[in-house]
């Protein structure tokens, strides 16, 4: 491991489709697709099968520009609004969107969630739900009162959190800080979806090696119950994933609630 201090993602930016092909690709010798490509998209399936948590609008604020999270969500919420923190990955994701060539191939996250569910879809039918649902994507400065500003986002019946304040956070503080920031997108009762890599000290995409906040299960759980969240679910993945782009030990999902 070099001495040189690790970029912030947030700061200097990430090559977005190196992030992808090093974390999220269908080839063969991609080391992370349990962890980080199939715990989340069943964690999520599962929640969203008891139905508890549905509505109008879902707010994803997620690390890079992966959607495979979001597969499960287009089918309990109309309107999902994505925030990005650079233009990277805006272009990146309406690519994938828009359907315009070049775009990253998510098949084999579709393939795997309708073998999940155990029915055959149309693998263009559940595509076209996921960009159906993606209404806007809008870049936000983490550090601003109104993160979107001019835009003002109305209050969502969901938001989810993937590995973005493990990147973002320089010390518990930070952590606490933006956690309460990107809750205050919710409204009154609204649920908190959070994925997070537990133990982590760097992730790397290309030649570039970035910061990640390092914490553990029960800093996450004390930082939701310290900011009135109830908890609702929780899981913990150890880690199976062999490769040293990342040094993860494990990937946390949490559920849960925040008290009107």
């Amino acid at each position: 491991m070099d001495s040189s201090p690790h970029k912030l993602y947030h700061v200097h930016g990430i090559d977005s489709r190196q992030f992808l092909e090093h974390y999220f690709s269908d080839e063969p010798d991609m080391a992370f697709g349990d962890d980080l490509l199939k715990f989340p998209i069943d964690s999520l399936r599962q929640l969203f099968t008891v139905g508890h948590i549905k509505g109008d609008i879902l707010i994803d604020l997620s690390l890079g520009c992966f959607i495979h999270h979001l597969y499960s969500a287009s089918e309990f919420f109309k309107n999902i609004i994505v925030l990005k923190a650079n233009n990277r990955c805006i272009m990146e994701l309406k690519r994938w969107v828009d359907e315009r060539t070049g775009a990253f191939y998510w098949g084999h996250a579709s393939t795997f969630l309708q073998e999940k569910e155990g029915y055959s879809d149309q693998f263009g039918d559940k595509e076209g739900k996921v960009r159906s649902a993606i209404q806007h994507v809008v870049k936000y400065d983490p550090e601003k009162e109104n993160m979107t500003d001019p835009l003002v986002l109305p209050p969502a019946d969901c938001v989810i959190i993937a590995t973005l304040l493990d990147v973002i956070s320089k010390d518990q503080d930070d952590y606490i800080r933006y956690l309460r920031k990107f809750c205050g997108l919710l409204k009154p009762g609204g649920h908190l979806l959070l994925i997070g890599c537990l133990d982590t000290t760097y992730f790397t995409v290309g030649k570039d090696k970035f910061h990640v906040f390092t914490y553990d299960e029960s800093f996450t759980r004390k930082a939701l119950v310290r900011e009135g969240f109830i908890i609702d679910y929780c899981n913990v993945k150890e880690r199976t994933a062999v490769s040293d782009l990342v040094d993860y030990k494990g990937v946390i999902f949490i559920a849960a609630h925040k008290e009107k």
